[in-house]
């Protein structure tokens, strides 16, 4: 993502070249890092912090997940696709191709799993375990 928002820099300074010759490429360096620090800022984050799981803006006591699921690419596909559960939580991130599903046992609680993409599916699933 941050390489493909490289291609700003020449598009605003293009733009700001015949009116301010001088500013074009400082302006467009700094809102470059304005955009940068922005999507770093605005990801959704996966952390196991207090025995709470936190996914995104969701949040839960690590004590109501049940079993977790690696998923693959073929997996996740399935578990996302059109035969899922449109109840489940989901966390996805388009550019990663595995994650898990965790199932919810809490009762209350109206959705059955939450589903995460993840680069290091193994290291949460150990996460959670541990919290456990």
């Amino acid at each position: 993502m941050f390489i493909a928002l490289l291609l700003m820099i020449p598009a605003i300074f293009l733009v700001l070249l015949p009116v301010a010759r001088a500013a074009a490429l400082p302006v467009a360096i700094v809102v470059y890092a304005i955009f940068a620090v922005a999507l770093v800022l605005l990801s959704p984050t996966i952390a196991i912090e207090d025995g709470r799981i936190r996914a995104g803006r969701a949040q839960m006591p690590v004590a109501q997940l049940g079993s977790v699921e690696l998923l693959g690419q073929e997996a996740l596909r399935a578990a996302i696709g059109p035969g899922a559960d449109a109840r489940n939580y989901l966390l996805l991130r388009g550019w990663i191709h595995r994650g898990v599903r965790i199932e919810n046992i809490d009762p209350a609680d109206p959705a059955p799993a939450w589903i995460l993409t993840t680069r290091h599916p193994e290291k949460l699933s150990r996460a959670i375990d541990a919290a456990r």
